[in-house]
């Protein structure tokens, strides 16, 4: 494996092993805004609310410091691996890139310190604002990263200049992508999905434990409402118009998501299936007639092209691993979806609760929305294949020449070990965390009972003397 290999490789274990933080805190930065919401709404009635959010804020604090440090090899990429690339297109994509950190991710983190810390002198209401900065900086900062993505899948907003660089010719163009808005709702659709199933799993976990039952309830019927509403959203609209996008832009991805390769009306969706690319056909297949047209052009009589009407070097790279990888994505959607609306009818029925193998289910089910989104950015990248911006720059064309395979090879491995050691770090704090459970105190009172234990030591002390 050459360079290029080695490349795609490294940023491909990086930003999938980055990826994994980024998405839960996404989803929790709504589930708490949700919580200090209703808080707020209850006056105070209900403190399991504020006791639910601090210890969510701390999952989410946990998992932004990781986040932090798995993202910063992402960015040095840019100029070791992909020095071309970024030579290419730096005069577009900087701009989103610049605004992600400067706007965003410093307005996450610092309101993200004062959530932590500043509960007792901001007060409910400044509290719940300081809540809402931090939901709106992590969702712009996932904006700003889709809009970036969203020009490598779709260019548009572009100029070339004399040096056959890219430079922006419309920053509204660029901004506003019609591809950047189906899939930034699907994204964050996503990213709900895991931050909900995560929120349930470990209510569920208390629950089957007979530990904090208050939380428990509350979280189990406010993660299985927002769970199930975000699946929903990710099957239609998000997904669905997301997959015409595809259609209309990158017909060849979509007949290699589907192991499609001769073209025709009517036509099927394959639900499994094995792709031979080398005899041009799928193996075993199970069909569904005339949907795959009805999904892809809104009409079930549609023409549909297959693999075979596009010359062999437009099609993706890897057709085998991204019909899997979609089809895995889709499978683990529905079933994410078939979950939670199976939890939401035993909610309604008030079941949930002592239902012991729906806790089950939910507890153990939190591994899937991350497998999913995996498989779903795996989808988006290798169907771009093989261009690094659609129709305008090869991937092969976008790499560092000057850095040998060797060089990347080892920094791929450095990268390996340090992540799995702060995988154990990572495990060891949830954990700890996820066991001690949400405080029942306030803030401010168990600053008095402190103080008073202070002041009682204190006197104790005198007596002694």
């Amino acid at each position: 494996m050459g360079s290029l290999g080695w490349s795609r490789l490294q940023f491909g274990f990086t930003i999938t092993y980055h990826y994994l933080f980024p998405q839960l805190t996404m989803g929790l930065a709504l589930v708490i805004l949700v919580l200090k919401a209703l808080s707020l709404a209850s006056r105070g009635r209900k403190p399991e609310y504020d006791e639910l959010a601090r210890f969510w804020a701390k999952i989410f604090g946990i998992n932004f410091g990781v986040g932090v440090v798995t993202g910063i090899p992402m960015e040095f990429q840019f100029g070791t691996n992909w020095a071309r690339f970024s030579d290419y297109s730096g005069g577009v994509i900087g701009l989103t890139l610049a605004m992600e950190g400067m706007f965003a991710f410093f307005a996450e983190s610092a309101f993200l310190g004062l959530f932590l810390f500043g509960e007792k002198k901001l007060g409910p209401k400044g509290h719940f604002f300081a809540g809402f900065m931090v939901f709106l900086g992590s969702w712009l900062s996932g904006y700003f990263i889709i809009a970036t993505n969203a020009f490598m899948q779709h260019p548009v907003g572009h100029a070339i200049d004399a040096r056959g660089r890219l430079v922006l010719d419309d920053v509204g163009a660029y901004l506003f992508n019609e591809w950047v808005f189906w899939q930034y709702a699907h994204t964050m659709s996503a990213a709900v999905i895991t931050g909900s199933f995560v929120f349930v799993s470990v209510a569920a976990y208390w629950a089957l434990m007979g530990q904090h039952e208050k939380h428990a309830r509350t979280a189990l019927r406010l993660g299985v409402v927002i769970g199930l509403v975000a699946c929903m959203t990710q099957l239609f609209p998000t997904g669905d118009q997301h997959g015409k996008l595809v259609a209309e832009h990158q017909p060849v991805a979509l007949a290699a998501m589907e192991g499609k390769f001769e073209s025709s009306t009517h036509a099927e969706l394959a639900i499994i299936g094995q792709p031979n690319v080398e005899e041009r056909r799928l193996e075993n297949p199970i069909y569904v007639p005339y949907v795959l047209s009805f999904l892809a052009y809104g009409s079930f009589g549609a023409t549909v092209k297959g693999l075979n009407d596009f010359p062999r070097e437009l099609w993706p790279d890897n057709v085998e691993l991204l019909y899997f990888a979609y089809h895995v994505m889709v499978g683990l959607g529905t079933l994410l979806f078939a979950v939670m609306a199976g939890a939401f009818v035993l909610l309604r029925k008030g079941r949930l609760y002592t239902f012991r193998p729906a806790l089950w289910v939910l507890m153990l089910a939190f591994p899937f929305p991350y497998i999913a989104t995996t498989a779903g950015w795996m989808t988006a990248e290798l169907g771009r294949q093989p261009w690094l911006v659609y129709g305008l720059l090869r991937t092969a064309h976008g790499t560092s020449p000057r850095v040998s395979a060797g060089s990347v090879a080892f920094s791929t491995l450095g990268y390996m070990g340090l992540y799995a050691l702060l995988s154990l770090l990572y495990v060891f704090l949830v954990g700890r965390a996820v066991a001690k459970g949400p405080e029942t105190t306030a803030p401010h009172e168990r600053e008095r009972e402190e103080e008073k234990e202070a002041s009682d030591d204190a006197s104790e002390a005198e007596e002694a003397r």
